[in-house]
């Protein structure tokens, strides 16, 4: 599959890299992921490798650029969000991650619970 992008009216780009075959999430479900997010320069703040491996939470309680773009995946997927600073942590920052900081996240979606 040649990598498709999509962006979406909030901003957030979906560059869908390889292809899944299951289903696609809803905001509501619980998610499994590997992840690793890095600045516009590339500089890497967070990894689920860096917490023991994959991480799952609620797509309804993480930045919204993950609720949006994680629901445009299916399982097994692997995508590139790129998300603008106001779907991400705006003015705030945290942690490593300066204020009105764009952000870019490398997302293989693994499973969806309930």
């Amino acid at each position: 599959m040649a990598s498709t992008t999509e962006k979406l009216p909030s901003g957030v780009v979906v560059e869908h890299l390889t292809a899944g075959n299951g289903a696609q999430p809803k905001a509501t479900d619980v998610v499994t992921v590997n992840y690793r997010g890095t600045l516009a320069n590339g500089t890497e703040f967070d990894a689920s490798s860096k917490h023991g491996g994959p991480a799952s939470f609620p797509l309804n309680r993480v930045i919204p650029c993950w609720t949006e773009g994680v629901q445009k995946m299916k399982v097994g997927e692997k995508a590139k969000l790129t998300c603008p600073a106001a779907t991400a942590y705006g003015e705030r920052g945290v942690g490593a991650i300066p204020p009105n900081s764009d952000l870019t996240f490398e997302v293989e979606l693994i499973s969806i619970g309930k």
